[in-house]
């Protein structure tokens, strides 16, 4: 039996019978309780959508792109089970997020997608996906982790998976901004599957026709990136849970295993309960470390600075060393620097209108905006080097810079 759910997005989304008892699951009822933009919601009031909606839109999207797919006779070669496959990949690709988003990624835990392999190849869901085929929760596990060898791999993990269109599209409704704009529709129809001229395999590819609405995608990664998910006072704030959540597990107050169990409120009672501290307080209520310095990428030689998001244990350090310096104590100075992200990936087969198959690659493509090079353009500017401190401090450029370049 289907049902139909409403959504402020994407209006009715129809759900059938398998997705029905995986929603049920307790593995994804606990998106529920997962923010997607995790801390943006103290930027943004009306951030406070859940994962949960999330993945029903990836769901409702990979439906209405493999319908379109195939009234086009574009699922002819492939498999007629691997659809449903698909269809349970774009439901279930969030299930092993950390509360708050990808903030606990950038301290060492496992990338979410990792974590996902027990919740999606064990227990309930398991048994609800062998429905479909013996081995369905490996291919879902493979479709997640953009390691499968299905054509349609594209859809789930990829330049222009519809997990990007959906969360872009849902971010900036509930954000309130204008900025993520996207032409779903014109890319959504424009997709299609392809034989790539590099190796041979049948993969998903875009029409030419769609490199317009393909340009508005990576203009809308970037504004939503420079303009909230990059927002100093996001940034704040996740740099400071970071902290937090370091330090416990550093001092075994809590274990990485918990992690991908817990929600939003559930790890926040947790730090409360086992290790309460003014940085927490602080947090809760909105107290958030200040700009003492900040500079974009596109100022920076390439990899300066590139190990305060690759190297903990030594951000840590080095943090607590400029603190002393500045006369803070440890934990009252923190460096950020996102970890280094692409606006577009270069892995997309386009069709141009004689029929043939090109690839979109960093040397761009003839007759259309170079958007590999755009994209590193517009990623170098969205990026910004931070310090936050809890009060202000005299600190110079001069300093920052020979720490971002030596790590000490």
């Amino acid at each position: 039996m289907t049902v139909i759910i409403r959504d402020p997005l994407w209006n009715n989304i129809r759900v059938d019978g398998l997705a029905q008892r995986l929603v049920d699951t307790r593995v994804f009822q606990r998106l529920r309780y997962v923010r997607q933009l995790g801390w943006a919601y103290l930027v943004y009031p009306g951030a406070t959508h859940a994962r949960f909606e999330h993945a029903l839109g990836a769901y409702h999207l990979a439906g209405i792109t493999l319908r379109l797919l195939d009234e086009r006779g574009a699922l002819a070669q492939v498999d007629p089970r691997e659809g449903a496959i698909v269809r349970a990949a774009a439901l279930l690709h969030d299930v092993g997020h950390y509360p708050f988003s990808h903030a606990l990624e950038e301290i060492g835990a496992p990338h979410h997608e990792e974590v996902a392999r027990p919740l999606i190849t064990e227990g309930e869901v398991a048994d609800v996906l062998r429905e479909l085929a013996p081995d369905a929760p490996e291919r879902v596990l493979a479709l997640v982790r953009g390691t499968s060898h299905s054509p349609l791999q594209g859809l789930v993990s990829g330049s222009l998976d519809l997990d990007k269109i959906e969360y872009l599209r849902r971010d900036t409704l509930m954000c309130g901004v204008p900025y993520g704009a996207i032409d779903a529709d014109r890319l959504i129809n424009a997709l299609t599957v392809v034989t790539d001229p590099q190796d041979g395999a049948q993969r998903i590819g875009v029409q030419e026709k769609g490199l317009s609405a393909l340009e508005s995608l990576l203009f809308a990664k970037y504004q939503m990136y420079r303009n909230v998910y990059w927002h100093h006072a996001v940034r704040s704030a996740t740099a400071m849970y970071k902290r937090l959540v370091d330090a416990a597990l550093a001092a075994q107050a809590l274990d990485v295993r918990e992690l991908a169990r817990l929600t939003d409120e559930a790890l926040l009672h947790t730090l409360e309960t086992r290790c309460p501290s003014a940085m927490l307080d602080a947090l809760r209520n909105r107290r958030l470390y200040k700009r003492a310095f900040e500079c974009p990428a596109a100022e920076l030689d390439e990899d300066v600075g590139e190990w305060i998001a690759a190297d903990r244990a030594r951000a840590v350090v080095v943090e607590d060393a400029l603190a002393r310096e500045c006369g803070l104590a440890p934990g009252e100075l923190l460096l950020d620097y996102p970890e280094k992200t692409q606006m577009l990936g270069l892995d997309i087969p386009v069709v141009r209108r004689s029929g043939e198959v090109v690839q979109l690659t960093s040397a761009g493509l003839m007759g259309a905006i170079h958007l590999p090079q755009m994209s590193e353009q517009l990623y170098r500017s969205a990026r910004w080097l931070r310090v936050f401190t809890v009060r202000p401090v005299d600190l110079t450029r001069d300093r920052v810079m020979e720490v971002a370049r030596s790590g000490q």
